[in-house]
């Protein structure tokens, strides 16, 4: 699955607000905004959210799971297990 994390560093990547990502997926604004601020991970309407996924693969995100090897080539972003004092 996808976490709020993701989700913000993705549109972050791409430089795209929720708004944007919102119309690229075909869900609200509402949506991508719970999304967002639930912490770990995501959860809601499966629908939606293979909806957000699909949308930001098709942007040209890869998504990462935890200690899964990327595929990818090209630059990106990945959140290494940190000590927590550290975060």
């Amino acid at each position: 699955m996808i976490t709020s994390q993701q989700v913000r560093a993705a549109r972050a990547l791409l430089g795209i607000d929720q708004k944007e990502l919102a119309a690229l997926a075909g869900v609200s604004l509402p949506t991508i905004q719970r999304m967002e601020t639930s912490g770990g991970q995501v959860r809601g309407v499966v629908d939606s959210l293979v909806r957000v996924i699909s949308a930001l693969e098709r942007a040209g995100i890869e998504l990462i799971g935890d200690n899964a090897p990327s595929q990818g080539k090209g630059r990106g972003v990945r959140l290494r297990d940190a000590p927590s004092e550290q975060r």
